[in-house]
């Protein structure tokens, strides 16, 4: 019966400590877009700083070639 004494409280401060951080992502915008980056990986094509490996990729390696 003691230990309810202790665990009420430490249960309703955890209550209360994830309501107020389900506030500030609100507050601070985390729910802003929720769409956005799932769609903006079907677009990284066009981002010139994605383009580093797409030569390697294009071009067939060395295993691919037959040798003559």
């Amino acid at each position: 019966m003691s230990a309810l004494y202790i665990l009420i409280p430490v249960a309703i401060a955890l209550v209360g400590f994830a309501i107020w951080l389900f506030f500030w992502a609100v507050d601070s915008g985390q729910y802003d877009d929720l769409d956005g980056p799932a769609h903006s990986i079907l677009f990284d094509d066009e981002d010139p700083l994605h383009k580093a490996g797409v030569e390697q990729a294009e071009e067939p390696s060395k295993q691919d070639k037959p040798d003559a």
